[in-house]
């Protein structure tokens, strides 16, 4: 059944205490017309942002054996080192890398994969670095460990799966690397230089939902994102369009099950662009209080395993039933 709640979420007075004289809406770009690179907000050093004490607080806040443990796994394979860059750079055909490319990031562990163009755009504000190319990866979640969302147990899940993700981005960074190409690994919770939900819709991972994650046609919202950075030769991948952003139009479930009633019924006007977004002052005080929350990822239709082909053959068969015939159009 989908869950039902009636918003009235109360924030401990200990985390807002620590709350900033600033709005994370405003630094987003919420109501702003004109395009600009996205501003740090959030998951970065925190002695460089207006809500650093409030991310600070939420590592404190936030323990559980498995939670702890997760962490501790993570910071694991964050801390391995990559190899050097080999002295002599292997030459192949941009189709030959982008074939092997992916290859390389489903043998390390990712789930799905996608190529596409860097575009200047997706870099934060004040970041100019010379990558080429952005190799998006994605890890799924399990799905019933993330419908126990808000507890621990969610929360754990997401950190193992952060843990994949950078496993399956140095694992492939590493590859390029002993071919004699540069490149980097991209991994979260922490943001680094590069926005990584832009350069994943781009490569063909899917929509964006209203709940502010991507809904992929085999994953749904249930995954998570890392990405790799290279001046190999590639062949990008094209963009996804398969329904859900129309599905998420007249669909109320993640907005509805959302504590703090974060998610917006309507799209906005984000940075001169419209499109789904997801209340930052809103969310961060419940998100902070419950290991990250997840509820509306969990709740989404197209993360439950075995929905999502059902839906875009409904949305298709919608379509065309409301596609103009050839004589109302001639």
């Amino acid at each position: 059944m989908p869950r039902q709640c009636n918003h009235d979420f109360t924030p401990e007075p200990e985390q807002m205490a620590l709350w900033p004289d600033a709005s994370g809406n405003t630094i987003n770009g919420l109501g702003e017309a004109a395009e600009r690179r996205a501003s740090l907000v959030y998951w970065h050093d925190p002695e460089t942002l207006a809500f650093g004490q409030v991310q600070k607080w939420f590592y404190t806040y936030n323990h559980s054996p498995e939670v702890d443990a997760a962490r501790a796994e993570r910071a694991e394979i964050l801390e391995q080192p990559l190899p050097a860059v080999a002295p002599e750079r292997a030459e192949r055909s941009p189709e030959d890398w982008s074939r092997l490319v992916k290859e390389r990031a489903l043998a390390a562990s990712a789930d799905i994969v996608g190529i596409t163009r860097l575009k200047a755009e997706w870099l934060f504000e004040g970041v100019d670095f010379g990558w080429t190319w952005v190799v998006m990866l994605g890890v799924a979640m399990d799905y019933d460990e993330m419908m126990t969302a808000p507890e621990p147990t969610a929360g754990a899940e997401v950190v193992r799966q952060y843990g994949r993700g950078a496993k399956a981005a140095k694992g492939l960074a590493g590859w390029l690397r002993r071919e004699g190409w540069d490149a980097g690994p991209v991994t979260g919770p922490l943001a680094g230089d590069l926005l990584l939900i832009p350069p994943a819709l781009a490569c063909g991972f899917g929509e964006l939902g209203k709940h502010g994650s991507i809904i992929n046609r085999a994953l749904g919202a249930c995954f998570r994102l890392s990405a790799v950075v290279t001046n190999v030769p590639l062949v990008a991948d094209e963009e996804d369009s398969f329904g859900a952003d129309e599905f998420c139009v007249n669909c109320r479930i993640c907005d509805d099950a959302c504590p703090p009633g974060a998610i917006l019924h309507d799209k906005q006007l984000v940075r001169g662009a419209r499109k789904w977004y997801v209340d930052f002052d809103k969310c961060l005080p419940y998100f902070n209080q419950t290991f990250g929350c997840g509820i509306c990822v969990a709740v989404c239709p197209w993360s439950r395993p075995g929905v999502a082909e059902g839906l875009i053959e409904k949305l298709a068969r919608r379509r065309a039933r409301l596609r103009p015939s050839p004589k109302d159009t001639g």
